[in-house]
Parts: structure tokens; C-alpha cells; sequence
């Protein structure tokens, strides 16, 4: 069996555009990993695959660009469920890249990864399921790409992918989907309440596993985890984070209390 067999399945399902396919293939792909049947080398000549794989709807706008709409209205249920989904459809989109993008990283690494990739498959289906029920379907609202322009942006780095997705842009849902679950449950709706309460308890994992292998690479590189944290931060996001920190998720999720206390000075700037 080839070495490059592992890669060129995660690349095979980072490029599936057909939402389907792709929650198909990750299955697939993330069982026949666990199983052994796919396995890769750190010593092998491996170009990464470049634009991922994503339907021609949603249309893609800015953040500023996205409607408001109230979660009182079903409208505005469903558009949120949708911009959850849409984040899913992308996490699965990350993972598998993070696999295919690093091969020198060990193998643990690309296991891991694909253990995320086939949570954020299934979490994107059951979102896909629920937006139906509301009448809807994906594609049906627009979305921004805010999550993919961060991986581009650290595609050159393993360190900086694990400090500024997982531990940024990931960890960010730790903080906001409480407050969302709460705000559903308030208005009757606690069929997707119950969604996003199974996301949020996993996504701590997912981030734990950034929060893992960040410090793994911190320490082969001989770097202070802490210090390059703030320094990826102040370089690719100009220190700049929301708050409030949800500080319990985000300490099983990897984080430590100084860490958290900086994170917060931050947010008063």
C-alpha cells in the first residue's frame, strides 16, 4: 500500500464539493484510518491539495453583509442554524487539510484530525437535517469565509494552524454558543437547542486536541507556549478578542488560567 494512500484520501474529502459526498467520504475515509487500512510516512514528497471543495450555494459575502434576523421569527431560526452548519461544513474542510497539509507531523496527529473531521461531518448533517425540518436547506442563506481565510493564512505553519484555528477561531464557539443555546430555549426551540448542545460538548475536544498539539510543536521548536501564542495573536489578529471567555470550557479544552487571564486583558483594548 502506498504511503501517500492517508494523503490523498484526506485531500479526496477536503475536495468533495457535493455536501453529501463529502459527509460520505469523511466517514468513510476517518473509519478506514482508525482501523489502520490507511497509513502515511513523515518522510514522503506530498504537495498539498489547494482550494478545498464547497458547492456553488451558499454565496459567500462579508460579515458585515450577513441580515440580522431575530431567533423569535423561524426565519431567523433558520439562519442561524444555517451559519452553524455553514462553520461545521468548513471544520470538515479544516481537519482534513490539517491531515493532508502537515504530513511530516506524526502519525497521531492525522489521526486526531480525522477523528474531528467525522464529528463536524456529523455535526453538519444534523444541522443540515434540522434546517430542513425548519424548511430550509443549506445554501439557502448567505455566509462569510472567515474561517477558511484563516487557514490560508497559516497553510505555511503547523504552529501557527493549531494557535489561531483551534485556539481562536474554534474556541470562539466555546464562548458564544451558551449564550445561543440559552436564547433558543428561551423562544421554544429546543430541538436545535439540543443541537448545538452536543456541538458544544465535542468542540471542547476538538480545541483540547489544538491546545495538544500547539504545545507539542511549541516544545519542539524550543518556543515558550505562552509567549507564542500572544505573538501568532498580536501578528495574524492584531491581539484583538472577543469576550466574554466561557473559562471553564476553555480550561478542559486545553487552555490554562494565565493564558485566559491575558485573553482577557486583551478584550479591553
Amino acid at each position: 500500500m502506498s504511503c501517500c494512500e492517508l494523503l490523498a484520501a484526506a485531500a479526496r474529502c477536503r475536495s468533495a464539493a457535493d455536501p453529501d459526498a463529502k459527509v460520505r467520504l469523511t466517514h468513510e475515509t476517518a473509519a478506514r484510518i482508525r482501523t489502520g487500512a490507511l497509513r502515511r510516512a513523515a518522510d514522503i514528497a506530498w504537495t498539498p491539495a489547494a482550494a478545498p471543495g464547497r458547492p456553488t450555494r451558499p454565496e459567500l459575502v462579508a460579515p458585515r453583509d450577513l441580515p440580522k434576523r431575530g431567533l423569535d421569527v423561524p426565519e431567523g431560526r433558520a439562519a442561524l442554524v444555517h451559519a452553524v452548519a455553514h462553520i461545521e461544513f468548513n471544520a470538515i474542510n479544516l481537519a482534513w487539510d490539517a491531515v493532508q497539509r502537515f504530513p511530516a507531523m506524526p502519525a497521531a496527529f492525522a489521526l486526531d484530525w480525522a477523528r474531528v473531521a467525522d464529528d463536524e461531518a456529523r455535526h453538519f448533517a444534523m444541522l443540515r437535517q434540522r434546517l430542513r425540518e425548519l424548511g430550509y436547506d443549506y445554501g439557502d442563506f448567505p455566509a462569510h469565509d472567515g474561517l477558511w481565510q484563516m487557514a490560508e493564512a497559516t497553510a505555511g505553519d503547523a504552529l501557527a494552524r493549531m494557535a489561531l484555528v483551534p485556539r481562536v477561531l474554534e474556541a470562539r464557539g466555546l464562548d458564544v454558543t451558551p449564550g445561543m443555546i440559552a436564547r433558543l430555549e428561551r423562544v421554544g426551540d429546543e430541538a436545535t437547542a439540543a443541537c448545538l448542545q452536543v456541538i458544544l460538548r465535542e468542540e471542547v475536544e476538538h480545541v483540547a486536541i489544538g491546545s495538544r498539539w500547539f504545545r507539542w510543536l511549541c516544545e519542539q521548536r524550543g518556543l515558550p507556549p505562552q509567549a507564542t501564542y500572544f505573538r501568532l495573536l498580536a501578528e495574524h489578529m492584531g491581539g484583538r478578542i472577543r469576550c466574554p471567555l466561557n473559562r471553564e470550557a476553555r480550561l478542559a479544552a486545553g487552555f490554562d488560567e494565565a493564558e485566559l487571564n491575558q485573553l482577557e486583558a486583551l478584550c479591553g483594548r
